[in-house]
């Protein structure tokens, strides 16, 4: 391979990023260096187009997540089953698909590759009686383990044990009528969003419980509140029939048994409650039905909501937004999919993210659809009829069969769905009326940021003469302007048409009142949806769904050019600062211990340098671009002798610019970090606002192009430790701030003449007053030793 020109490249799916071999081939092995995210778990491998033994080497997908262990398997456990003679059970983790939890009539299995390799999940003895351990009709793989459902009850099987869900966890002991989770991934939305976004969904025949993570659980709403929510009569009956997660990961979708009389028929309603926005919508899906029936809901991966509701023997279809409704028929005429299956019930129905649908009977027959389209077709015959099977989707989103046999054998098979489809749709009139769609659409996320812009197209070559055109649907809050541009090109007989779409904003928060009322009443996430006006089941669905989330990017950050936190020498110190150089003084000194994993290293500068911050934007990409939106800079520990060259005359003030000083003063009940902000700037180069006042004041807001400088005081050195806010109000939705220490050192200038002048008068006047004092003092020895004699001569001793 090697020799052939070989070299594998590792290509992520979701944020497109490149990986390659760091180091030259060693022992016919590529070593690639690949981070494990959540948001980017997806790669492919790709390898140069180069042809081995006549045939081109395939790109190949890989799922790398974080390790997701199977429960190991414990020697004394007892299995725990499906009823004996039921269908398979299965629930695949939605955002890996490759995470699985299969029941069996005989045994539970949990694999994380696919069933590649897998383990048997058991329970302690003397928990479940016999007949409970062999009765879960229902399966949920979470975060926290696996979920069964067993007669009304919730247990947990986790790497900790097996917990019945009551309770402890805020739950109803018994009761339980069913449990749902997101059939979806939307992970990049969840993760960065801070509010509290359920991932689980329990219900009651009259109460609603979400689940979040951690296993904490909340009621969330009643059946008589739902009666007041809908106006219904307090008279009629309400009752849950299911609750399920929509397409949208801020949705969710309740289903209620209305009636009167509750004897033979019954209405069903569904609502659709938004996590964000706290609001109830009804939408128009009244279906009349047996009172015994059940339905079962599955949402699609649309940006307007629709669905996929079937039972027994028929399957109901509600697209684009509830406009498009119907029973699903075959080229027969029959809606009732029993009839031509040999009378065998509908086991379950499979949804990709291609727009394919398949629906599975117990006996193994299929038919296939896709959204959209309101016939199937059915498939051939792939399996045996009494074998027990179920189909799965692998890490690349394509089809493939379990099978498991009498004696615990598992057996998996891919299944090329595309192929028999097209072998189907070959022998009927069914054609595929476009020839290409492209788009330019490479994520399924985007972030909206305050004055950013995003511009996507779409274009469909067809025949001529067959009218086919792209449709934009959006679905979410109205927060975003957009511009629609349509081209149209007639060559050689086909047309080609391109949609030009670009999404912006156009609101002004400066000087707002409610600044941060209005900055949440214009975020959230809107869906759109790029898809021509006709599908057919004879080529793929050529359609692109893709998120716009307006708002805070939390991996999105600023920092200063040329500050790091390596490659400084560190080591534990403190240092004092004079309760003199305070904004407000302090009755002694501030005596400061320098963090180093906030601070980072600081930058030495002179006294006489100035110092201009450059702040630079970045997001988990890396570097994006210098900031040329307006910022303040700040002293963290209260340090104000530091000031700025130029004044508000200079950078062209009408009226005195907002300061620090001013800025405490109008709120001194904030901390200081607080009272400054694109919440309350507000410029001065209008007549209209602000004050006249003084302008030879120093103008404190800084950008990349007004060349105001930070310059120190000459008189002493110091430690100033820096946080920089962005300013201006329509930059970002998020709070962009960051840190920076600078340490200033010199030679401390000379003293003024005046000071010198007057110290050496000093000190002469001094040497004056000590000179005369001596001579007085000595004056007076003098004359003490005049008038004695040094030297007084002996007495005279008598003799005897």
């Amino acid at each position: 391979m090697a020799t052939l020109g070989q070299k594998p490249t590792i290509y992520t799916i979701l944020k497109r990023k490149v990986y390659s071999a760091n180091e030259k081939i060693k022992k016919g092995t590529w070593n690639i260096v690949v981070p494990m995210t959540i948001d980017d778990a997806l790669k492919e491998i790709r390898g140069n187009q180069v042809i081995f033994q006549d045939c081109f080497v395939a790109d190949f997908l890989v799922l790398l997540t974080f390790p997701m262990l199977t429960i190991p398997e414990v020697p004394g456990y007892l299995p725990i089953s499906s009823p004996r003679g039921s269908q398979l059970i299965a629930f695949h983790d939605s955002c890996v698909f490759a995470c699985v939890v299969l029941v069996t009539d005989r045994e539970t299995y949990q694999t994380n590759d696919s069933f590649r390799t897998w383990t048997k999940i058991r329970v302690p003895p003397n928990i479940l009686s016999d007949d409970e351990r062999q009765n879960v009709t229902q399966v949920i793989l979470s975060r926290d383990g696996v979920i069964f459902y067993i007669n009304g009850v919730l247990y947990l099987k986790s790497f900790h044990g097996f917990i019945k869900m009551g309770r402890t966890l805020n739950l109803p002991d018994d009761g339980i009528a069913g449990i749902s989770s997101r059939k979806w991934c939307w992970v990049k939305y969840l993760f960065k969003s801070k509010g509290r976004r359920s991932n689980l969904a329990v219900w009651t025949e009259n109460e609603i419980y979400l689940g979040y993570i951690l296993l904490k659980f909340a009621r969330f709403v009643t059946t008589a509140q739902l009666k007041t929510i809908l106006n219904l009569p307090v008279a009629t009956t309400l009752t849950i029939h299911s609750v399920q997660y929509t397409g949208h990961p801020l949705e969710i979708a309740v289903f209620l048994n209305y009636c009167i009389t509750c004897t033979v028929t019954k209405k069903i309603f569904l609502v659709i409650y938004n996590e964000d926005t706290k609001q109830w919508i009804l939408q128009d899906l009244p279906l009349d039905a047996p009172i015994d029936s059940v339905f079962f809901p599955h949402f699609m991966f649309s940006a307007l909501p629709g669905l996929i509701l079937w039972n027994k023997h028929s399957v109901y279809y509600y697209y684009n937004n509830f406009t498009f409704t119907g029973i699903l028929q075959t080229p027969a005429g029959h809606g009732n999919l029993s009839m031509l299956s040999n009378g065998s019930i509908i086991h379950e129905v499979l949804i990709d993210y291609y727009g394919n649908v398949l629906v599975k009977m117990e006996n193994n027959v299929m038919f296939y659809s896709k959204i959209n389209i309101g016939d199937a077709v059915r498939l051939h015959l792939w399996i045996s009829n009494t074998t027990k099977a179920i189909i799965f989707l692998n890490t690349s989103g394509l089809m493939y069969f379990l099978y498991v046999f009498d004696d615990d054998l598992i057996q998996t098979e891919d299944y090329p769905l595309n192929l028999e489809a097209k072998s189907i749709t070959l022998r009927t009139k069914d054609s595929c009326p476009y020839m290409a769609f492209h788009n330019n659409i490479a994520y399924v996320f985007y972030f909206l940021d305050k004055g950013e812009a995003l511009t996507v197209w779409a274009q469909i070559v067809y025949p001529e003469n067959n009218g086919l055109y792209v449709i934009m649907e959006s679905y979410g809050p109205k927060i975003l302007e957009v511009r629609h541009n349509i081209s149209f090109e007639v060559a050689f007989g086909y047309c080609t048409k391109t949609l030009l779409l670009t999404f912006y904003q156009k609101i002004n928060y400066e000087g707002t009142d409610d600044y941060f009322g209005m900055q949440n009443n214009n975020t959230g996430l809107v869906l759109i949806q790029v898809r021509p006006s006709e599908y057919s089941k004879a080529c793929s669905v050529p359609q692109k769904v893709f998120q716009i989330a307006v708002g805070c990017d939390n991996k999105k950050f600023i920092a200063v050019k040329g500050f790091s936190k390596k490659g400084c020498h560190r080591h534990d110190f403190s240092y004092v600062i004079e309760k003199s150089y305070l904004r407000q003084p302090l009755s002694k000194n501030l005596k400061v211990r320098y963090n180093w994993k906030e601070y980072g290293c600081p930058l030495r500068l002179e006294f006489t340098e100035k110092f201009h911050p450059v702040v630079q934007l970045f997001d988990d990409n890396g570097y994006v671009k210098d900031v040329e939106a307006n910022f303040i800079v700040w002293e963290i520990h209260g340090r104000g002798d530091y000031t700025f060259n130029n004044t508000m005359a200079q950078s062209g003030c009408l009226h005195t610019a907002q300061t620090w000083d001013s800025m405490i003063k109008l709120n001194e009940h904030l901390p200081l970090e607080e009272v400054w902000g694109p919440e309350n700037y507000k410029h001065c180069f209008s007549y209209g606002i602000g004050k006249p006042g003084d302008l030879n004041q120093p103008y404190e807001i800084i950008n990349s192009s007004n060349r105001n400088h930070i310059f120190w005081p000459m008189g002493h050195s110091g430690m100033y430790v820096f946080r920089v806010k962005i300013l201006d109000p329509n930059y970002s939705f998020c709070n962009l701030t960051a840190i920076f220490a600078i340490e200033t050192f010199g030679q401390i200038p000379s003293s003024s003449v005046y000071l010198v002048a007057s110290f050496l008068f000093v000190l002469v006047l001094l040497f004056f007053t000590l000179l005369v004092l001596s001579y007085f003092w000595y004056m007076r020895i003098y004359r003490q030793y005049i008038n004695e004699p040094l030297h007084k001569p002996p007495r005279k001793q008598k003799t005897n």
